[in-house]
């Protein structure tokens, strides 16, 4: 009778709550902000793919080139903590139309320039030093966190525009937020492979070849305000 009388109890103080908040009068709204800022930064992942018909000698001419050009990148001024081996990789390739195995070595490095100006002069030099492969370009801020804080901070601020807004016409005012819901996604560029002849022919190539434009910093809130 007495554990009865205590379920009971307690699920007369959960329904009482539950009534108690749905009384609480509030609304819940999304806010996004924006930051457009000129990159001063690229992260380059370059690769040095090598063929041949020997495990051996396949790895033995991709390090060696390799080898040159880390010393290449190392002798550019490049901070060592500014470039990193990402991936090394040595597979057999069987060649159905010659019915014939292969071997193909991969090795990946990726840099983080600091100063865009140095950009074409790095390429050139890396391309002569024998990559044969850009696996991708992404453009960065230096000062990223800081971006990401203003763009929060407007989000926030957007969101509560909106509920304004929205309780102007009601006769009512936006109060304290109890709940705010970070629903920011992290967009990461998918690699684009090229061959580097197409890309560098070194007669013709303009000593140009970045249009760097703008990067957008988005963030993306919701947030559930109580009303008064």
């Amino acid at each position: 009778m007495k554990k009865a009388l205590l379920v009971a109890a307690v699920l007369f103080m959960t329904i009482s709550y539950a009534q108690e908040q749905k009384q609480i009068p509030s609304i819940n709204v999304s806010g996004e902000g924006k930051v457009k800022v000129a990159p001063d930064q690229a992260s380059i992942s370059i690769s040095i793919e090598t063929k041949g018909t020997r495990a051996d000698d396949v790895k033995r001419e991709n390090d060696k080139k390799m080898d040159a050009v880390l010393k290449f990148v190392k002798k550019s001024n490049i901070a060592k903590e500014d470039y990193q081996t990402q991936r090394v990789s040595l597979n057999p390739n069987y060649d159905y139309e010659k019915k014939k195995h292969n071997y193909v070595a991969t090795q990946t490095v990726q840099i983080l320039l600091r100063d865009l100006s140095r950009y074409d002069v790095l390429m050139e030099g890396l391309v002569d030093e024998g990559i044969n492969r850009i696996d991708n370009v992404e453009f960065k801020s230096s000062k990223m966190k800081e971006l990401q804080s203003d763009t929060r901070k407007l989000a926030v601020k957007d969101a509560k525009a909106k509920a304004e807004d929205f309780v102007s016409v009601l006769g009512q005012k936006v109060g304290k937020a109890i709940l705010i819901s970070d629903n920011t996604q992290t967009y990461v560029p998918q690699p684009r492979m090229y061959a580097m002849k197409a890309a560098f022919d070194a007669e013709s190539a303009p000593r140009e070849t970045l249009a760097i434009g703008e990067i957008e910093i988005t963030a993306n809130v919701s947030v559930n305000f109580v009303l008064e």
